[in-house]
């Protein structure tokens, strides 16, 4: 009798576990500001509840370092917009990088990923630091060996993608899941721009709208002049950013390649990804090697340190005479105008905090 009375609790228990877990995946309602364009999600890679979940958890899984001691939030942080406030991310061998950790800001929207685009998607983007010896230093075979160890991480893998045999394409598709629900859009910015552009306010876009100061608008101006700072070139719309490689004229000899690392080609020698200029404020160290400390440092930048090369940006119109040549006042104007990009709501989201 005891006998029958054991087995029936072994039945039970698979039992209850067959039905806790099981793929049913629901779709992910993605709320797309009303003022950005429509995200392209890999057909492939589809947002669900329990992959963006699961992504959620691998974003802040410090297993996935070779010594368990960083994740992907050790260089992109929440509380600097999902950046590094150092100049140079440190691996776990104590290797700093070459290069400053970009935002993880409206990615959903892009199509090349590093500072210099070796990656065309966030999948693919997301396979790179975990092997990389400079960075989390692991092969995917020992991260994916410590995940299946984890019972916990084989049912959130199941539910997710109908398997609990991990591998690394999951742990990519899902952290990309997660990070395309990662949606900055609640900024001042963003009302002046819908403002501007017709489109209807609620009441406390409206409030936001009439604390919006004179200076702010007249940074905005300047920001958009072809005869004040000249930025909207590569930077403008709601994703405050254009899809190019630019050199913006930071060094008159060109020492990191860039883009021309990468597709060889001489003419893209010094190029670097456009990146976004949302919650620019929060983001410091600035270029792509960290090299200003503050905003003001990257508006004298423009303003009069403008290093002419043969691959300059065309559209950096006064790079002969060293920069658009801001006054005093026009660089604080300028600044303020910047300051209207901060969003708090996306850094303090709770779902993008982490979940343990």
């Amino acid at each position: 009798m005891k006998y029958c009375v054991f087995f029936l609790g072994i039945f039970a228990l698979f039992s209850c576990t067959k039905d806790r877990v099981h793929y049913d995946p629901t779709p992910y309602t993605l709320e797309i500001p009303s003022h950005f364009p429509q995200m392209v999600i890999p057909i492939d890679n589809p947002l669900t509840e329990e992959g963006v979940e699961l992504g959620r958890y691998l974003f802040y899984e410090k297993q996935l370092s070779g010594d368990n001691t960083m994740s992907c939030a050790t260089c992109h942080a929440p509380q600097n917009s999902f950046s590094d406030s150092n100049q140079f991310s440190v691996g776990i061998d104590g290797i700093l990088g070459t290069r400053q950790s970009m935002a993880l800001i409206n990615l959903g929207w892009d199509d090349s990923f590093f500072w210099d685009g070796r990656a065309s998607s966030l999948e693919q983007q997301i396979l790179g630091p975990v092997p990389n010896p400079i960075e989390m230093h692991q092969s995917w075979k020992n991260a994916v060996s410590k995940l299946s160890a984890d019972m916990t991480y084989r049912n959130r893998f199941f539910r997710a993608f109908g398997t609990s045999n991990i591998d690394s394409n999951q742990v990519a598709k899902a952290i990309a899941q997660f990070i395309r629900t990662m949606v900055s859009s609640n900024s001042k910015y963003d009302v002046m721009y819908k403002y501007i552009n017709g489109q209807s306010l609620n009441s406390n876009e409206s409030q936001i709208l009439a604390s919006v100061d004179a200076e702010e608008w007249a940074g905005y101006d300047l920001f958009k002049s072809l005869n004040g700072a000249d930025c909207f070139h590569c930077h403008n719309g709601p994703l405050m950013r254009v899809k190019k490689f630019s050199n913006n004229g930071l060094d008159a000899v060109i020492t990191d390649l860039g883009r021309g690392g990468v597709t060889g080609n001489s003419n893209d020698y010094g190029k670097f990804k456009v990146p976004t200029l949302r919650n620019i404020a929060l983001t410091a160290p600035y270029m792509h090697d960290g090299r200003f400390v503050t905003l003001d440092e990257v508006i004298e930048q423009y303003s009069t340190g403008v290093h002419p090369s043969l691959t300059i940006d065309p559209l950096i119109e006064y790079a002969n005479q060293g920069g658009v040549q801001l006054d005093a006042q026009e660089k604080l104007l300028l600044k303020k105008f910047l300051m209207t990009l901060t969003d708090f709501d996306f850094v303090n989201n709770p779902k993008f905090k982490d979940p343990n």
